[in-house]
């Protein structure tokens, strides 16, 4: 007979690098190359500007926690989000309402397209307004998912502004600058 032990938030905090809970389980994921963390990082900067003018909300960089409350999910670690709510020095309750994820290199084929299609309902069910699939292999680098249309993306390509209406109103940012 095994026995298996559902984890805690409590145990999420001694994870060593980025994880989420889900399942009941310490799910670990492992570093992202230069590109994708790169990436992550401009989106970042550009949320942390409308961040310092407008005032209504929090950017976030990779690597911190959400605290959720669904059936099998208890947590979120995007890529760089936005989140309006109260923060202090534990992980912010609820989710984000901006969330974007970019692809590392293992991130493609039918399971991780369903891993990711997964993930994206796991957002919409605990609150997230927009998520961004961000695939700098693709033409078609961004894919905007709205809660709104979960199953239509919006596609964003380089030479054109993408945003994340209605999830952070009025900020956008040139596609180009992603591809530097």
């Amino acid at each position: 007979m095994s026995t298996h032990t559902h984890a805690t938030i409590d145990d999420l905090y001694r994870v060593e690098g980025k994880a989420e809970l889900v399942h009941g389980e310490i799910v670990q994921m492992s570093p992202t190359g230069g590109m994708p963390g790169r990436t992550a990082g401009i989106i970042y900067a550009h949320l942390f500007q409308y961040e310092r003018q407008y005032k209504s909300g929090y950017a976030f960089p990779d690597n911190v926690g959400f605290r959720v409350h669904l059936p099998h999910r208890e947590s979120f670690s995007p890529d760089a989000a936005w989140y309006v709510g109260a923060i202090h020095m534990g992980f912010p309750d609820g989710a984000p309402v901006f969330a974007v994820e970019v692809r590392s290199e293992y991130d493609y084929g039918p399971a991780a397209e369903r891993a990711m299609a997964a993930k994206r309902a796991d957002y919409f069910a605990a609150g997230t307004l927009v998520v961004w699939d961000v695939d700098l292999l693709s033409p078609h680098m961004i894919k905007a998912y709205k809660m709104s249309a979960p199953d239509h993306s919006v596609i964003f390509r380089p030479g054109e502004i993408a945003d994340a209406e209605p999830a952070v109103p009025g900020w956008h940012m040139a596609v180009d600058e992603l591809c530097a």
